[in-house]
């Protein structure tokens, strides 16, 4: 009985590598696949054939990128075609706006095929809808972030929630819930190596209060997912050099927290010195109206310039009057 068993599944072995060859994987990446799901070692080859052209003709997945598919989540090829992946996809497609959407987040993610509905995306689905989150925008969370599927719910996902809500974030109100439809990869950080750091930043080092620390939270959750020492920090320091305050710089981030996280040498230091030495500009002017890094450079900030030059209206003009309006009101404003 045992040399049957052991027979029978060399040559199922032998079956699937040579379904796998077929469809174009080499030697070196079908060993990796089978080290890294055992299942697959034992797969049928009807089933791996089925789910593939599932995944090719229902699913929508280009035939170019399918061999990429299979390769990160092997496990796919072994499912049971109707009792798993089909509800999966039929669920994930019901949350979608678009089939492109579901298919996106397939490609970025492959493993979410392969949990499963009951277990993992019903429970994930009813835990962001006690968090406020609408139903219309549960698509948008998990399509946007489809790992968000591989937390686990008490031991990541509500730990992150239990941080917010200290920090004053309403759970019961759904703020929460409107800070994960904005930013959906927030779920996916640490609390201690990533959105703790973040946050004793902005209060000790920036001296924002804690209400303004719940602003950037709730308004740019972004900028608390981004690394104190590689981001936040350098441009703190490099605003600093440039002769703002530590009160400027607190206004500045209350003001327009992502002159954080902007890039130092292709957005601040560039717009800094157009303010200065070709507008002739004062730094306080900025503190006044930080959403000046907001705008695009060269398409508003200069052009708009070069505009108020012309009417020679440029010195009555501030930073707040030139760039806090559409085209078509600048134009009208200005007698363009």
């Amino acid at each position: 009985m045992e040399v049957v068993t052991s027979t029978s599944s060399i040559s199922s072995s032998m079956s699937i590598k040579r379904f796998l060859k077929e469809k174009g994987f080499d030697e070196q990446s079908i060993d990796k696949m089978l080290t890294k799901c055992k299942q697959l070692d034992n797969a049928q080859t009807d089933v791996a054939s089925q789910n593939w052209d599932y995944l090719s003709t229902t699913v929508g997945i280009q035939d170019r990128k399918l061999p990429y598919i299979v390769s990160r989540c092997p496990k796919i090829l072994t499912l049971p075609l109707h009792e798993r992946l089909v509800p999966m996809f039929e669920c994930l497609s019901s949350l979608g706006r678009n089939p492109r959407e579901v298919t996106s987040a397939i490609t970025k993610f492959p493993p979410i095929l392969a949990h499963s509905l009951e277990e993992k995306l019903c429970p994930l689905l009813a835990f962001f809808q006690a968090l406020g989150v609408p139903e219309s925008h549960l698509g948008k969370i998990l399509l946007f972030n489809p790992r968000l599927i591989s937390y686990g719910i008490e031991t990541k996902l509500a730990v992150i929630v239990s941080f917010l809500a200290s920090l004053g974030l309403d759970k019961d109100n759904g703020v929460i819930g409107q800070v994960l439809v904005k930013h959906p990869f927030l779920m996916g950080y640490s609390v201690e190596k990533r959105l703790r750091p973040t946050t004793e930043f902005l209060k000790s080092c920036v001296g924002l209060s804690d209400d303004g620390v719940v602003s950037v939270f709730v308004n740019f959750p972004q900028v608390v997912c981004r690394d104190v020492g590689k981001i936040l920090r350098p441009n703190y320091e490099y605003l600093k050099e440039c002769g703002f305050g530590d009160a400027q710089i607190a206004s500045m981030v209350a003001g327009y927290p992502p002159v954080l996280i902007k890039s130092v040498g292709n957005s601040l230091r560039p717009r800094i010195r157009f303010l200065v030495d070709v507008m002739g500009r004062g730094l306080d002017e900025v503190v006044g109206y930080p959403q000046f890094f907001q705008h695009g450079f060269k398409k508003k900030v200069e052009a708009r310039y070069k505009v108020l030059v012309k009417k020679s209206n440029v010195d009555c003009c501030s930073l707040r009057d030139m760039l806090d309006c559409n085209t078509k009101k600048f134009h009208e404003k200005f007698g363009v």
